[in-house]
């Protein structure tokens, strides 16, 4: 049983720090404008050597035509800000369980981590989901030379990774109510 709760807050605190790397660097995808490389994140975009912040009016500014539309990014960001809160929040609902007291007898925080990692994995495949779908749509019809860049890989492998951890503390959890429930009973 701890072994996979090791597995899985391992697998937990790895995806939540890709979350972060993922959320705050600049590289979501790469593209040719105007004969020179740009590339943008959730926050940002670059080009000709300067950054520039994403703001409500970008849609619609010439020098920058590549830009999605503010709903998409604002969705994006508020889901994967939220992935990464719920994969904390199992982190430490995760480091609790390997405590063996516990105030509430019913309560399993092997369970609850479990489903915190569930949660974060939800939210992360909707901003990925949102992400990818809008820029195939929007993006590649506009630019011929374009692509995915690091930042948004590392997005997926956060999903994969919060996904393992709920799959390593749910089996965790069903150990410890099959040798709960192997015991005599009193």
């Amino acid at each position: 049983m701890h072994s996979f709760m090791g597995g899985g807050l391992f697998c937990a605190m790895v995806g939540n720090i890709l979350l972060v790397v993922s959320m705050a660097t600049d590289y979501w995808m790469q593209y040719r404008l105007s004969g020179s490389f740009a590339h943008q994140g959730l926050w940002r975009y670059c080009m000709s050597g300067k950054c520039y912040m994403q703001t409500d009016s970008i849609g619609e500014t010439t020098h920058h035509r590549g830009a999605l539309k503010p709903t998409y990014w604002n969705a994006t960001r508020a889901l994967m800000i939220l992935s990464g809160m719920s994969c904390f929040a199992g982190i430490i609902a995760g480091i609790l369980s390997f405590a063996h007291f516990s105030a509430f007898e019913r309560f399993n925080r092997s369970f609850a981590a479990g489903i915190m990692f569930f949660i974060s994995t939800l939210f992360v495949l909707l901003a990925m989901a949102i992400y990818t779908g809008v820029t195939v749509n929007f993006l590649g019809k506009r630019f011929g030379d374009w692509r995915f860049s690091w930042s948004y890989i590392l997005g997926w492998v956060a999903l994969l990774m919060t996904f393992f951890a709920g799959i390593f503390y749910m089996c965790a959890y069903r150990m410890h109510e099959c040798r709960r429930g192997g015991s005599p009973t009193r």
